[in-house]
């Protein structure tokens, strides 16, 4: 396992995840706690399966942008090498700006969970998840981050609805947040190497 702090972790290190805490983020990272093996789930599986096609379908829907995507690259930060992210693609578009595709599947349970997707807001989770992805990448010059989010839902007849929705972030517009994010990381990252 790679040392550091992944897109999945970095909110818990806000206290933005509401799946993991930074204590129990701190005590995976030390040692002192084995994690949670949920590749089995089965909304862990959809989301890896569902990847694929979902990029895909944005490649159709948005040919203004070229994508491409390496499974298996790694992006560091230069300065802090314990930030680092895989991206679900990369983006070119038609002014030449590279960006980041990061793609989403979720299903929604409760009124709660609905009013963090917006048609202008995202969970804080992921949130922090396009911030870092940005602090990972920001010798690769990536100017934008695209979220292709897909939201599932049943109705109080059981029937499935199925919606997907777009968010375009700009670099320019997140710097506070990006370095708000990293001071977060170096702080945590500083705890775990004592």
């Amino acid at each position: 396992a790679i040392q550091g702090i992944g897109g999945s972790e970095c909110a818990s290190c806000v206290d933005a995840n509401p799946y993991m805490s930074k204590q129990e983020l701190y005590a995976i990272k030390t040692g002192s706690k084995v994690r949670d093996d949920i590749s089995g789930k089965d909304c862990v599986q959809y989301g890896k399966k569902a990847e694929s096609y979902l990029r895909e379908l944005f490649i159709l829907d948005f040919p203004e942008y070229k994508v491409n995507y390496h499974e298996f690259d790694i992006f560091f930060n230069d300065k802090y090498p314990f930030v680092f992210a895989t991206l679900d693609g990369e983006l070119t578009d038609l002014k030449g700006r590279h960006g980041i595709l990061e793609v989403k599947t979720t299903e929604i349970h409760c009124q709660k969970q609905w009013e963090e997707w917006t048609d202008d807001t995202i969970p804080q989770n992921y949130y922090c998840q396009v911030l870092h992805q940005l602090l990972s990448t920001l010798n690769y010059n990536f100017e934008f981050v695209v979220l292709k989010a897909q939201i599932k839902y049943h109705d109080k007849n059981g029937k499935l609805h199925i919606k997907v929705n777009h968010y375009f972030f700009e670099r320019s517009d997140m710097i506070n947040d990006m370095q708000y994010l990293l001071n977060a990381e170096i702080d945590f990252n500083n705890h775990v190497q004592k």
